[in-house]
């Protein structure tokens, strides 16, 4: 399969990274920035001078563009065969309207460690077996109504840096008691990716229950987090999402 990528930005990075020697060919386009041509050349894809080239070559094209910029990029893309669009708050209907020629139009919103094959994918649309299986190999693929994927992007595609700012905060409260910062750093992410695994299996209340011992540390560090309204802040953190989003 051939992809070609609508604008190079950060998530069009992340995905062709996580496709690195899984495909055919990558194509890239950009509005000028320069950025295709770095991420051909970092991935080994190739960087395109007009969108219409893009959309005769590739078996898909990956809309990675900002909304304000569909219809104007639809005129120069009426020659693609099947359309995934990346655009937040950018309905199915939306999209065909502006793709009533393409055989395939479908949404897609991943998360950033798409970039190491372990993403989550959360996509709506006409999806063929076969692109199907190509997302897949970037992570996680959930099929949901199209009305819930903004929900979605607001809890899976937002989290990424949410947990990277609790990375840094314990982190450093580990250097302040006294631990070198690499190693704090280290171990917080290690327990990151291992809970991770271990939230797979058990529910998260029962995960707490574990750790935190009546009259322990855990206890009272989850107190602490209770008094400054961290669970508060994280449920802010998707409502402000989903505000941004609808505008």
């Amino acid at each position: 399969m051939i992809v070609g990528f609508v604008g190079s930005g950060n998530m069009a990075a992340a995905m062709a990274r996580g496709w690195r020697g899984e495909l055919e060919g990558v194509l890239f386009t950009d509005s000028g920035s320069g950025r295709a041509a770095e991420l051909a050349a970092e991935v080994g894809g190739e960087a395109v001078g007009l969108n219409a080239e893009l959309a005769t070559r590739a078996d898909v094209v990956v809309l990675a563009v900002k909304p304000a910029r569909l219809e104007a990029v639809a005129l120069e893309l009426d020659a693609a065969r099947a359309v995934l669009s990346l655009l937040g708050a950018t309905s199915l209907e939306t999209l065909r309207r502006a793709f009533p020629e393409a055989r395939e139009v479908g949404r897609v919103m991943p998360n950033l460690p798409v970039e190491v094959g372990r993403g989550v994918l959360c996509a709506s649309g006409e999806l063929s077996d076969e692109l199907r299986a190509t997302l897949a190999k970037l992570g996680h693929v959930v099929d949901l109504p199209d009305a819930q994927l903004d929900a979605a992007t607001a809890v899976m595609g937002c989290s990424p840096a949410y947990f990277a700012l609790a990375v840094e905060a314990l982190a450093g409260a580990g250097s302040q008691a006294g631990l070198d910062g690499e190693l704090a750093r280290e171990l917080v992410v290690e327990t990151l990716v291992g809970t991770g695994e271990l939230l797979r299996r058990r529910d998260p209340l029962d995960v707490r229950d574990s750790v935190a011992s009546p009259d322990g540390s855990t206890e009272a560090g989850l107190e602490a987090l209770d008094r400054a309204g961290a669970a508060d802040a994280f449920a802010a953190a998707v409502r402000a999402s989903l505000e941004r989003m609808a505008g």
